[in-house]
Formats: structure tokens, C-alpha cells, sequence
């Protein structure tokens, strides 16, 4: 039954290969990856390797630059509003070793939200801690309080409010939430606006996932986001929840999603990429395979993921729609030596 099972899933393999004409990208170790063209972040967390810092450093170190730095407006301080303008944000590691998870959501006034999640992960018991709590925590394991508006953010809320509150997250309520900022309160009767509201804003729905594989194999992952833009406060998206926004384990691999995380959160995609590698899968393939699953319910969804083995190999995949037709991503392993912008088409 063992050896059908290892052969069914080869062909599974086989068959996706031919099918989609992917090409298989050459395993070196150690690897970072992460999402989009963050080079700065990837580059960060290559020198920590190469200092000698663990997997887990590197990874933290990597998505903490992209915090520094508000990686396109998306991670880190002074981006994405809510509808109060405040920016909030989540952040999630993981150790593929241990399986320990630190994780936090609707962090305010703290900018290193993934020094506070890795925080989560030594100094409790406990995998997640949101909103006001995490702040607290976060102050009392001696994390500075700061404020996390800016100029950008604040004329993003202000021209949000000028536009009537749009585009905002909200449906069968009234008044009518595709002319009108509330306050909303729930209609009798559900209804359905006829047409999608407006453009869809990638940048709205963004983060940086990373993963860092060591030069053993082993495995660490971790996210940053400051949310969708005009998010209803308190709202909690992909990033911060392990399977989702990203999986990590030092027996199999490890994944990393971006886009749309109100859908893909109720798929858990890096889980299920990492599941298909432990399975045989290459990573672009089970990269791929995640995503078709998604598309299946959501064909017009928007979101990307990224997948590592523990010998190196890696791969990327992104659902096909207007506006967005190819996904980057940054790779360093010993054969680049630096960071390197790739890029994967969507399907």
C-alpha cells in the first residue's frame, strides 16, 4: 500500500509537469524566499544565515526589515487604515522543528509585530494573542510604544472619507454601504450588490511571507501585515494564522501565501502545500495544485504562494486575473549569493 501511494503521487507529479510546463528550479542549501520583490528583506535574512544566526533569526530579521522599511505601504507602520484610521497589524513565525507557533493580530502601537509574535512563541504557552492584550504583552516584554499612523495613512483615511467610505468590506446592511459610511446595521431581507465594488487593489490586500530552510533542512516561516485597507476594525486576515499565511516543518517544507486573506484563510494553503511535498509533490507543483483549490470556489480570487522543500527546491504559483498576471518573488541560495527577483506567469 506504501509503494502504490509513493507511486500514485509521482504520477500526480508526472501529470501536472506535462500538464502546466513547469520547470523544475535547482535545490541549494540554505534558501530564503519570500513574497513579492521585497530584496531588501531577502537579503537581510540571507546575512543573518551567513553570520551564523539560526533559521528562526533569519526569518524574524527578514520580516522585520520589511517592517522598517513599510514594504510597499503594505507591512510595518503607516499603511492600511481601518475605517477608524488606525493601523493595526499581525504577524505570525514558526519553528518547523518544534511546530511552535507565535502569532499576533490587531497589534497597536508596537512596529516590530514579528518580534512580538516570535516573543509569543518563547516566552508563553500560548500560540496567538490579539488586539489590546497583544499590545500590553508586547510593552511588558519590553517593546516600545509608538505611534504607527503617518502622513501616508492618514491622507489614505482622509481621501477614504471624502470618496463616502469606499470601497469598505460591508454587505446587507443599511444604509447602503456603496454610498454611505454608516454606522451600518443589518437589513431584514440579505441582499447582494449586482457588480463587484470597484477595482481590486492588490496592494490592499498584501503582506511579506518568508521562508528560510537551513543548511540541514530545517525549517522556520513568518509573516507581516498591517491588513486590508479600510478593514473593519478588529478584523483578522491570513497572515497571522499558521496554515494559511504560512506553514513551516522540518520534515517536509514550508509555504507562504499573499493576497486576498479573507478567501484564502478558508483553505489553508500553505498547509495543504506543505502536506503535498511531504507526499513527493516539487514545490511549484504543490504550490499550484493549493491555488487550483481555491479557484475552484473563487476563479476570480487574488493570491499568490510560495513553497520550499528541505533540499532546496522551490516554486511559486498565483491565480491568473486583470491586472495581475505574473507574481514576484525573491529567492538567495548559494548558487545566487544575493537576492534575485523572480517571477512565476499566473494561471
Amino acid at each position: 500500500m506504501y509503494y502504490m501511494s509513493i507511486e500514485y503521487f509521482n504520477m500526480v507529479q508526472i501529470v501536472f509537469a506535462i500538464i502546466c510546463l513547469v520547470p523544475l528550479n535547482q535545490a541549494a542549501l540554505p534558501l530564503v524566499i519570500n513574497t513579492w520583490h521585497f530584496k531588501n528583506a531577502a537579503s537581510a535574512a540571507w546575512s543573518t544565515l551567513q553570520k551564523g544566526g539560526s533559521v528562526l533569526d533569519a526569518v524574524e530579521r527578514g520580516c522585520a526589515q520589511c517592517e522598517f522599511e513599510q514594504c510597499d505601504g503594505s507591512v510595518g507602520f503607516g499603511g492600511s487604515p481601518d475605517e477608524r484610521g488606525e493601523t493595526t497589524l499581525d504577524a505570525m513565525i514558526m519553528n518547523g522543528d518544534t511546530m511552535e507557533v507565535g502569532a499576533v493580530a490587531d497589534l497597536r502601537r508596537v512596529k516590530n509585530a514579528v518580534g512580538v509574535a516570535r516573543a509569543v512563541m518563547e516566552y508563553t504557552e500560548h500560540t496567538f494573542i490579539v488586539g489590546e492584550s497583544a499590545t500590553i504583552f508586547a510593552q511588558n516584554m519590553g517593546f516600545r510604544s509608538e505611534d504607527l499612523s503617518a502622513n501616508q495613512s492618514i491622507a489614505i483615511f482622509s481621501k477614504w472619507l471624502q470618496q463616502n467610505c469606499q470601497p469598505n468590506y460591508r454587505k446587507n446592511v443599511f444604509p447602503d454601504p456603496s454610498n454611505s459610511c454608516g454606522p451600518y446595521k443589518p437589513k431584514a431581507k440579505p441582499w447582494r450588490p449586482k457588480q463587484q465594488k470597484g477595482n481590486f487593489d492588490p496592494s490592499s490586500h498584501d503582506t511579506i511571507g518568508m521562508l528560510v530552510i537551513g543548511k540541514n533542512g530545517q525549517v522556520a516561516a513568518a509573516t507581516s501585515t498591517n491588513g486590508a485597507t479600510h478593514k473593519i476594525p478588529g478584523r483578522v486576515g491570513d497572515s497571522p494564522v499558521a496554515g494559511a499565511g504560512a506553514y513551516a516543518d522540518s520534515t517536509a517544507g514550508g509555504a507562504a501565501a499573499t493576497g486576498d486573506g479573507d478567501i484564502m484563510m478558508r483553505f489553508l494553503p500553505s498547509f495543504l502545500a506543505v502536506d503535498l511535498m511531504r507526499n513527493g509533490i516539487e514545490p511549484t507543483i504543490a504550490c499550484r495544485m493549493a491555488i487550483s483549490r481555491i479557484k475552484k470556489y473563487y476563479p476570480d480570487f487574488f493570491g499568490a504562494l510560495i513553497c520550499a522543500n528541505t533540499t532546496g527546491g522551490y516554486g511559486a504559483a498565483c491565480n491568473k486575473r486583470t491586472g495581475f498576471s505574473q507574481f514576484p518573488f525573491m529567492v538567495v541560495n548559494p548558487q545566487t549569493n544575493q537576492s534575485q527577483l523572480q517571477t512565476v506567469d499566473c494561471f
